[in-house]
């Protein structure tokens, strides 16, 4: 990390001192609930909007760090006008190079865990929902949490987001226009957990929460961040307090039609592991086999969305949509 930023160095390795010491000299109430999460919130109880940003659930998906120490770097304490938590996932991971160390962390945030009970990311998860409960069990109606990723394929859409169907109306409706501001090309509307920490903190905490997808896997100081430049204002934007901006893009709505779930070690996708996010199946075509089980198109066209036949038995390993608007 020799060539890298002190913002981006100190965030990639979870070290929140300096941002610490930036904001408890200012006045706010600081807090370090676990190594990799910070908390800043005003002081003297004041209430505001709460927001939650993740980077970094996946090892290997830097860029979000990088754009998110640049967005914090900049953030002055007088500018700051919501209660602040910033979580830094997979520590270990990130140090490592690597998506995960036992398992993905992304699926840790449900109440069964089978086999992967004793993994270091269910440790990690459960440090993080402790965290994440404490940040929101005194916060406003207000509440957000955008977990920010970057995928290991290449998409249709550069950058999509998954948010969660129980997230209520209004939230949602504010939710979707800040993706659009952000310039998110498409929005997954997903009805039921895959155990991941976005749709944890809808369900749990009634948060408008999503996990945005914001292009590809990169090393971290080689990613191109101009690619993020309108998640980036998007983002300060929203921490500053400042009037919604106009929608940089108007994303394409999908809805889950099903989930693809790998039952053995039998599972076998129909098509190649080069297929794009969002891909178009016609109706009635194999999509995968699992011994016996056979998953197929419906009725209609349906567009395959994170496939990956290398997850672990019981996981999800893609999700089918149609376009809704």
């Amino acid at each position: 990390m020799a060539t890298l930023s002190a913002a981006v160095r100190q965030l990639a390795s979870a070290d929140f001192s300096a941002l610490a010491q930036r904001f408890t000299e200012a006045g706010f109430s600081v807090a370090l609930p676990a190594p990799g999460i910070v908390t800043i919130k005003a002081p003297g109880g004041t209430q505001r909007a709460s927001v939650a940003v993740s980077v970094g659930v996946h090892g290997d998906e830097t860029g979000p760090i990088e754009m998110l120490a640049q967005v914090l770097d900049r953030l002055q304490p007088s500018a700051l006008a919501v209660d602040l938590m910033v979580c830094v996932g997979n520590i270990d991971a990130i140090a490592a190079g690597k998506r995960f160390i036992d398992a993905d962390l992304n699926r840790m945030f449900r109440a069964q865990r089978g086999s992967l009970a004793g993994t270091a990311e269910a440790a990690r998860a459960d440090a993080m929902i402790a965290a994440t409960t404490a940040f929101f069990a005194d916060a406003g109606p207000v509440r957000w949490h955008l977990d920010l990723h970057t995928a290991i394929r290449p998409s249709v859409y550069p950058t999509f987001a998954v948010v969660p169907d129980l997230v209520a109306d209004g939230p949602k409706a504010k939710l979707v226009d800040w993706l659009g501001q952000a310039a998110i090309g498409a929005i997954i509307m997903n009805p039921q957990s895959a155990g991941t920490y976005s749709y944890w903190s809808a369900e749990h905490h009634g948060a408008a929460a999503s996990t945005v997808e914001l292009g590809r896997v990169g090393t971290l100081g080689q990613n191109d961040l101009t690619r993020f430049a309108d998640v980036e204002t998007a983002l300060g934007d929203l921490l500053r307090g400042a009037a919604p901006a106009a929608a940089k893009a108007r994303a394409h709505v999908f809805k889950v039609a099903q989930e693809i779930i790998k039952i053995s070690d039998d599972f076998k996708m129909a098509f190649g592991r080069d297929t794009q996010n969002f891909t178009a199946i016609p109706a009635g075509e194999v999509i995968a086999t699992d011994g016996d089980t056979v998953y197929r198109v419906g009725d209609q066209e349906e567009l395959v969305v994170f496939p990956n036949p290398d997850v672990r038995a019981g996981l999800r390993a893609g999700l089918m949509v149609v376009r809704t608007a």
